[in-house]
């Protein structure tokens, strides 16, 4: 029997798989039949040929834009919104990358929206427990989340974090179904398929 949190869990990720595979859903993800634009061929191929160099390439990478500090929050803000249920969440999808790379290229006044949302994040984790965001427990980080989800939240000193969320939700939401994660193993996507018969056509001529 599933526990509370995984009753929310796999309701969070119905509701995504409504969005991303709803009307329009599909045109902001890559051409069919492509893989993710964050994951070449080669990548995939030199991944599943040698585990190991992937795993130190994992390791050798460093983000463009945030710093140390930054990307950890950016890694929990995203695992939190899509975690780990029966397939691999937000983490695994490394869309802690995507949001880097995508940032490294904004103009300056959306980089520096964004760092004071993440700015804010913390002062609200400090104030509360004395911790940064990313020393707090996952039940305590949530909390902070819930009390800025709400788009129609209009306190202004909850401003920065709700504009924040709102962001990073969506960001979240586009990393991980482009991601070779979200779209082979969350949607079952296969690509293009050639049909030769289409079961339940009408086959009648006249």
């Amino acid at each position: 029997m599933k526990s509370k949190d995984e009753n929310l869990n796999s309701g969070r990720r119905d509701a995504l798989r409504t969005i991303v595979g709803g009307a329009g859903g599909f045109a902001a993800l890559p051409i069919l039949g492509q893989k993710p634009a964050s994951i070449s061929p080669l990548q995939s191929a030199a991944a599943q040929a040698n585990p190991a160099a992937a795993d130190e390439s994992a390791a050798q990478w460093k983000p463009l834009f945030f710093d140390d500090h930054q990307n950890e929050t950016i890694v929990a803000l995203t695992d939190l919104i899509i975690p780990a249920t029966d397939t691999p969440g937000a983490k695994a999808a490394q869309v802690n990358r995507y949001v880097d790379l995508l940032y490294s290229e904004q103009p300056a006044a959306d980089q520096e929206k964004l760092i004071r949302g993440l700015g804010w994040l913390d002062g609200r984790s400090y104030s509360l427990r004395n911790k940064s965001f990313i020393e707090l427990e996952p039940a305590d980080q949530t909390a902070i989340l819930e009390s800025i989800a709400d788009p129609k939240n209009h306190n202004p000193q909850d401003l920065p974090g709700v504009e924040l969320f709102q962001t990073m939700k969506w960001l979240t939401i586009f990393g991980y179904y482009t991601s070779e994660i979200g779209q082979v193993q969350e949607l079952k996507y296969q690509g293009d398929r050639y049909n030769t018969s289409f079961p339940g056509a009408c086959t009648n001529s006249h």
